[in-house]
């Protein structure tokens, strides 16, 4: 290594509030990024819109107040959290066009990102859990799901997650970085800026997929465990009235969960197989953005108690007061039309 090229490190490490990286996002067209710029802030308003309807609605009514409403408002609120971790710097920057993100702000991105990503990764397992011990154990669903455990699951999911970001943030802001600092996302991904350092990231390597590899596999192997004991147990009900209703409970959280790992999967081949940056930031969208938008829906379109609670919600509306719910639908009149 040259004398020049460690100055250049050094001089960057010293400095890294003045440090810049470049997030290519999803295309260098200047007539796409427009559309873009629109089909985001849409996605966006509409992933912040539709889960912050299901947090009010949970916290507003009484009836909702159970485990599996308890965790569905978690994970709504991290889905707000996750999406605006990225999507409002992308945002801001077609707007300004202007890609650049700071080092400090692309570690905040990083640690956010993997703070949340973790944490829903958990929430999926304690709701699968928490529906487990609903059809299983019917009995004893009061004693098993109180509200300390599922507390106590959610505080430790959530130490779990912040400690593997803090790791993974640790470990990057002790690399070295030099020039041509381009990032092929919409936003600072660990494994991307892994590939601009100029310093060894073999340990970083190692930890990143180690750490990724349990904190997969154990809420993975716990929600298939649970899925397992719950479709075993369903298939012993003798009608077909009470098999639809056993898997009815269950049917929405699992296409989240469909869609979670789905579309995890889908970024994993991407990068293995392609080696095009627009192909990898767009499987990373399908990944960050479309899941998060997509859940609200999934949990209130097929969900009658979510539909009860949105309904004495948006009653409790002073805009609403003058407006009546007909035909059992979300469609509102107003009363004086």
């Amino acid at each position: 290594m040259s004398p020049h090229f460690h100055f250049i490190n050094t001089e960057l490490r010293n400095e890294t509030d003045t440090l810049k990286l470049f997030l290519l996002g999803l295309t260098e067209d200047p007539e796409l990024k427009p559309l873009i710029f629109n089909l985001f802030l849409i996605m966006y308003l509409v992933t912040v819109l539709g889960n912050l309807l299901i947090v009010l609605t949970v916290s507003s009514d009484s009836h909702l107040h159970t485990p599996m409403y308890f965790f569905l408002s978690n994970l709504s609120f991290t889905d707000i959290c996750l999406s605006t971790t990225t999507i409002p710097k992308m945002l801001v920057n077609i707007q300004k066009q202007n890609q650049s993100i700071t080092y400090t702000g692309c570690l905040y991105q990083i640690f956010f990102d993997l703070v949340f990503v973790s944490f829903e990764n958990f929430l999926l397992a304690a709701m699968s859990y928490d529906r487990y011990v609903a059809i299983c154990h019917p009995l004893r669903y009061t004693v098993i799901m109180n509200p300390s455990f599922c507390g106590l699951l959610i505080l430790l999911s959530l130490f779990v997650s912040v400690v593997d970001s803090l790791i993974h943030s640790l470990m990057v802001f002790h690399l070295s970085f030099c020039t041509d600092l381009k990032i092929p996302q919409f936003f600072c991904e660990l494994a991307q800026v892994l590939k601009l350092a100029c310093s060894s990231t073999l340990i970083n390597n190692i930890l990143l997929y180690f750490l990724a590899c349990i904190l997969t596999a154990v809420p993975l192997s716990g929600i298939i465990f649970s899925y397992t004991q719950l479709v075993s147990s369903v298939l012993k009900i003798p009608s077909a009235g009470g098999k639809y209703k056993a898997f009815s409970t269950c049917g929405s959280h699992l296409v989240v969960i469909l869609l979670f790992y789905g579309t995890a999967a889908g970024v994993y081949i991407s990068s293995v197989f392609t080696h095009s940056s627009t192909k990898t930031a767009a499987a990373s969208v399908m990944y960050t953005v479309v899941p998060q938008m997509l859940n609200p829906f999934i949990y209130s379109l097929r969900n009658r108690d979510i539909k009860m609670g949105l309904r004495k919600l948006i009653g409790k509306i002073p805009s609403f007061h003058y407006s009546v719910i007909c035909d059992n639908s979300l469609i509102v009149k107003n009363c004086h039309s």
